[in-house]
């Protein structure tokens, strides 16, 4: 620890390294100085429907551990599960046996997490189908990861649910309603897009981290502008960065902050050799403009505005005096799915999910 708070650890997302061979892919990495990677299982990286799983598992185990790379397990291959409909079948399938089939990728990949000795599986919630109701979709959502989160738990990986714009499971507000419909098991944890916080969350980018905390087990960052949901690389958008990686420090998180640029593969190698450096300057401007720890070697801990502890706690009541995107976050009906912040330009764009 610090006098800023735990060090980030920086890696980048295999979804943006979809044109190199799971082996090149790894070695770039640790050639370029991250820490670790974000493994998206998927037919060119270590496909989880292919023979022999635990036999090629433990030979992506030997070669993390001889390359000194962390791993976080992610799930959001497009076409895994279905060649002809991306993300396909979700955990909100109207047809059982649909979703049974992605209830058991997400077994899978929690025998891959132990397997690999990663922080944690990540997975997300999915569209609500046409024609359905949210109080249908969250029932199924919650009945559909039960099984997986006692897996989790078994296996000690945490289950890190990220909140998908466009997705029933859209916003942190979303995530505390699945905690309280699942009764706040202890494997269930948050994965936390920070570009998302900048796409639609009420609270800034950084009171969202703070207020997200408690739960944080998986960090995806990169660049994105208000009410677009476009992965960009660092630079195009709109996110002060800074700031927001001083935020997470303090929390005293210690997983992996993996680049999240899925749509550009084309470029991944360039991509992940300009990311680092962008994100060392970034968190070295957040050091050397951060106070100065209370005790000798005491972390510092930016405790939470009200506004924050609002958001992460939402059955707690916002203050008389919480801002209005707060209010809006804080005060949504009881369940109700992705509620629409009180603050302009949110509309996400059609069309955008990775």
């Amino acid at each position: 620890m610090t006098s800023q708070g735990t060090a980030l650890r920086f890696g980048y997302g295999t979804n943006g390294l979809a044109d190199l061979r799971l082996d090149d892919a790894l070695a770039l990495l640790a050639d370029l100085g991250y820490d670790g990677v974000g493994l998206t299982l998927d037919h060119m990286h270590l496909d989880p429907l292919a023979p022999d799983l635990a036999a090629r598992t433990g030979r992506v185990a030997r070669r993390l551990a001889a390359l000194g790379l962390d791993v976080t397990v992610e799930t959001g291959a497009r076409y895994v599960l279905d060649p002809r409909r991306k993300h396909g079948p979700s955990l909100l399938d109207p047809d059982p046996e649909a979703r049974a089939r992605r209830v058991d990728l997400l077994l899978r990949a929690v025998r891959v997490a132990a397997d690999l000795g990663a922080h944690a599986v990540h997975c997300f919630s999915g569209i609500v189908p046409p024609g359905d109701d949210t109080a249908t979709a969250w029932e199924r959502l919650a009945a559909a990861l039960t099984p997986v989160l006692e897996a989790a738990d078994t296996a000690g990986i945490p289950l890190a649910v990220e909140p998908e714009p466009g997705h029933l499971l859209a916003t942190l507000a979303d995530f505390h309603h699945l905690r309280g419909l699942l009764g706040d098991p202890p494997a269930l944890g948050l994965t936390l897009d920070l570009g998302h916080c900048q796409c639609l969350e009420p609270l800034p980018p950084a009171d969202c981290v703070r207020a997200a905390a408690p739960w944080l087990r998986h960090v995806q960052i990169e660049d994105m502008r208000r009410g677009v949901h476009d992965h960009l690389p660092f630079g195009e958008g709109e996110m002060d960065f800074p700031p927001l990686l001083a935020a997470l420090a303090a929390t005293g998180y210690q997983g992996l902050t993996v680049v999240e640029l899925p749509r550009h593969s084309h470029a991944g190698p360039h991509y992940a050799e300009t990311s680092l450096p962008f994100l060392r300057r970034a968190a070295a401007a957040a050091a050397a403009t951060a106070p100065a720890a209370s005790g000798a070697g005491a972390p510092v801990t930016a405790a939470p505005t009200a506004a924050a502890q609002a958001a992460a706690n939402p059955a707690v009541a916002a203050p008389a005096v919480a801002a209005p995107a707060v209010a809006a976050l804080v005060t949504a009906a009881p369940g109700a799915a992705n509620p629409v912040p009180a603050v302009p330009d949110t509309t996400v764009r059609e069309g955008s999910t990775p």
